[in-house]
């Protein structure tokens, strides 16, 4: 199933993609994306009901983030190896975990706002994993089964205060609008294989990312795994898995975002965002 929320901002609701491709309404039968609604017994039952017998909503409707409560991003640094060699780093020998403030959570066609003073905003188009049951001290075996969904995440980074201003990297990761998710939540039942996955980032129609999850140093079931040995994982948390090679610090010379660009990112079954990129006007 593909699990959406659509809306003006803060006032989402749930819905559903049927087999057309035609949103549905599903704020009837639930009052959000969020905590057990996330879970293998309601989406089981979910899965029972015949989605063409929900109200339609029209399809210009904006989608927001698939997930309505998101208690904690846990990104993954460094977890490509072509990428970590675009960047001059080295392979970590365990996970980089650094978090994002969820304040940066848009829809997954939002704007994207330049924050003041920046002049290294990145891009990073990533995998994203949707946390569907309480997961703590799991072992790599039966990580997967506290899955709920699959999603596309940008990674927007704002390179010389991740990098440049002293300490962990959640102060170039944070700002507002820096995490556009979705367009939908691809429930894991439909994802064959979290390792095989094709994906793409464009900037005003250039192709500057195209790599695969197969690429990953450290996989899905390993990072789930490992996180829930240093603390609880709660249904709707999001894990972002880390990127592969192309991202504007990696460019000769290096090219970040401007106001007017546009952005195009895809990962396969999960969906396209698209982000016009604009000045901050505070």
């Amino acid at each position: 199933m593909k699990l959406v929320r659509f809306g003006d901002p803060g006032q989402e609701r749930p819905g559903v993609v049927d087999t057309s491709g035609t949103l549905r309404d599903l704020s009837s039968l639930v009052a959000d994306w969020a905590g057990d609604a996330l879970g293998d017994a309601f989406l089981a039952r979910l899965r029972s009901i015949d989605p063409t017998t929900l109200p339609a909503v029209p399809a210009e409707t904006r989608l927001g983030p698939p997930v309505g409560l998101v208690r904690n991003i846990i990104a993954v640094g460094l977890n490509y190896s072509d990428h970590a060699a675009e960047t001059g780093a080295t392979v970590p020998p365990e996970p980089i975990l650094f978090s994002k403030a969820t304040a940066s959570i848009i829809g997954p066609n939002d704007d994207v706002v330049i924050p003041k003073a920046s002049e290294h905003t990145d891009w990073e188009v990533e995998l994203g994993v949707v946390i569907g049951s309480r997961a703590s001290h799991v072992s790599e075996a039966d990580a997967l089964a506290h899955v709920a969904g699959y999603c596309v995440v940008n990674d927007i980074s704002e390179r010389a205060w991740q990098l440049h201003r002293h300490g962990q990297w959640l102060k170039g990761k944070s700002a507002d609008t820096f995490c556009p998710f979705g367009p939908w939540l691809v429930t894991r039942d439909e994802v064959a294989n979290p390792q095989a996955l094709p994906m793409w980032l464009e900037v005003n129609g250039h192709r500057y990312q195209n790599g695969s999850t197969a690429t990953m140093v450290y996989g899905v079931a390993f990072l789930i795994h490992y996180i829930s040995q240093l603390f609880t994982l709660l249904p709707g948390d999001l894990i972002t898995t880390g990127t592969p090679p192309g991202v504007g610090m990696g460019q000769t010379p290096p090219i970040y975002l401007k106001p007017g660009d546009v952005m195009s990112l895809g990962i396969d079954g999960l969906g396209i965002q698209r982000q016009d990129v604009r000045a901050f006007d505070g």
